[in-house]
């Protein structure tokens, strides 16, 4: 009964294998492939790790490449003289690309562009003093410029007070010192062991000694010893520089330098001043072939052109040397004298510089100071490592000047005593020729660099006192710097 009970109330189920496996199917749910993320993990830190830097050092990021172009520019600029130089030789050095002809052209090219930049400036150069920013040279205003003129009572003036009041030229007519003459025969040029020709007359140690002694009457070697000498001029310029009262000028020897219109004038400065430009037959070839001829009164613009023929010297540097330290020789009745180097535009008014620098400080000289030394010593060396000069000439010269006892001095009578001698101003009196004479003789006698000599020879006259060293900004305000164009030619025969 039991069993029955039991077989009533139980639930049959049908099991099989098929059916078993079925439901076992579906149960069991596929594995799905899990992502690995670890390389987008990776990428975020990475990220992240960006931004945190770029938030902590933004500021280094700007200004680092600002620093890094700042500091090529500066180097770049220094190098640049040197790239120009070095570029210059290569082209040398390969003759096939370019000619000698054409490389000339090129550099006088390059020069033309540096002047154009300077030509034809009038601005003011300045400097500070005592805080105030100030002119340099202080001309006198517009309209009284226009009124300036020499005092009438300026032949009396030159030698009052001096103690020189009357020189003598030594020439072949003419030998004080029992000179025993010339020899006409002798050649103009150059010797081996003497610079010393027909034009210099053959100056001895003993005369170098008697013509530095100061006195009433002075006798002395100041080129043009012979009429056969060299340095000739045309009656009719002879003629015109006879009425020079006050004169500019300026040389252009072997053709180095073009020819630069001065400016700044006034119109009645103008007319009263001559404006004197030397060329030798070379210079006036050059001058012609660029298309700056001369015209038949004589001028080019407002320079007098003054061809001057048979030159004393081979040195082109020191047939320069003769309009430059003798203009009282040339323009024997000029007051006054302004020279202006041929690399040099003068832009202000003759008469106002006179003023400036000569009445206004009762001066009888003015010439610039040397801007970077004030040694004669230390600007021997500074020439001989500039190759201006050879070391066995510059060391005649300093052991000469030892042995003479010129001091170590930097500075005489409160003065500096090296010289930049581009421009110099001056009145023309006994003592100033004097000391012109003297020191030509020194440039003859041993280098072509007259910034030597010139502290020499005014240690030797022991002043002149009333000389206006004045300073390298002045000078920089009274002409435009061009600087050299060309190589000058040197004579050959």
């Amino acid at each position: 009964m039991a069993s029955s009970s039991f077989s009533n109330n139980s639930i049959s189920i049908l099991v099989s294998d098929d059916e078993s496996d079925e439901l076992g199917r579906k149960r069991v749910r596929p594995r799905r492939k899990r992502k690995k993320h670890g390389h987008h993990r990776a990428r975020s830190e990475l990220n992240q790790l960006l931004i945190r830097l770029f938030v902590r050092y933004w500021m280094l990021l700007i200004f680092l490449p600002a620093a890094v172009l700042i500091i090529f520019e500066v180097t770049s600029v220094g190098r640049k003289p040197g790239l120009v130089v070095n570029s210059e030789v290569n082209e040398v050095k390969k003759p096939n690309l370019m000619g000698n002809s054409e490389l000339t052209k090129l550099k006088e090219a390059t020069q033309r562009k540096k002047t154009d930049s300077n030509l034809n400036r009038l601005d003011p150069t300045t400097h500070v003093v005592g805080g105030v920013r100030e002119p340099c040279l202080k001309l006198l205003p517009a309209e009284e410029l226009e009124h300036l003129d020499i005092p009438e009572d300026e032949e009396s003036q030159s030698t009052s007070g001096s103690p020189v009041k009357r020189l003598v030229y030594i020439s072949d007519h003419q030998t004080p010192y029992g000179h025993g003459g010339w020899n006409s025969t002798l050649s103009r040029q150059r010797t081996n062991d003497t610079r010393f020709n027909l034009f210099t007359g053959n100056q001895t140690f003993d005369e170098r000694e008697k013509s530095f002694k100061v006195s009433e009457t002075v006798v002395l070697h100041c080129g043009f010893f012979s009429e056969i000498g060299g340095f000739e001029i045309s009656d009719r310029d002879k003629s015109f520089m006879q009425t020079c009262k006050i004169v500019v000028s300026t040389c252009a020897f072997g053709g180095g330098d073009d020819l630069y219109q001065p400016i700044g004038m006034t119109e009645p400065s103008l007319k009263k001043v001559c404006y004197v430009a030397f060329w030798d037959e070379i210079t006036l070839a050059v001058q012609e072939s660029l298309g700056n001829k001369i015209g038949e009164d004589g001028l080019n613009g407002k320079w007098r052109i003054v061809i001057v023929r048979n030159l004393p010297f081979v040195d082109q540097r020191l047939n320069g040397k003769i309009p430059k330290m003798l203009p009282h020789r040339l323009f024997p009745h000029a007051k006054y004298s302004i020279w202006v180097d041929s690399k040099s535009q003068f832009r202000r008014d003759p008469l106002g510089v006179v003023e400036a620098l000569l009445w206004r400080r009762n001066s009888v000289l003015a010439i610039s100071e040397h801007g970077a030394r004030s040694s004669v010593y230390d600007e021997a060396k500074a020439v001989v490592h500039k190759h201006k000069a050879t070391p066995e000439e510059v060391e005649v010269q300093m052991t000469q000047y030892r042995k003479d006892g010129l001091p170590e001095d930097k500075r005489f009578n409160g003065k500096k005593a090296l010289n930049e001698a581009s421009v110099i101003v001056r009145k023309h009196t006994p003592l100033t020729n004097m000391f012109m004479c003297l020191w030509f003789n020194e440039v003859v006698r041993f280098t072509s660099r007259d910034q030597l000599s010139f502290p020499y020879v005014l240690w030797r006259l022991k002043g002149p006192k009333n000389i206006n060293m004045f300073p390298v900004c002045t000078r920089k305000d009274l002409v435009n710097s061009m600087g050299h164009i060309r190589k000058a030619k040197p004579l050959t025969n």
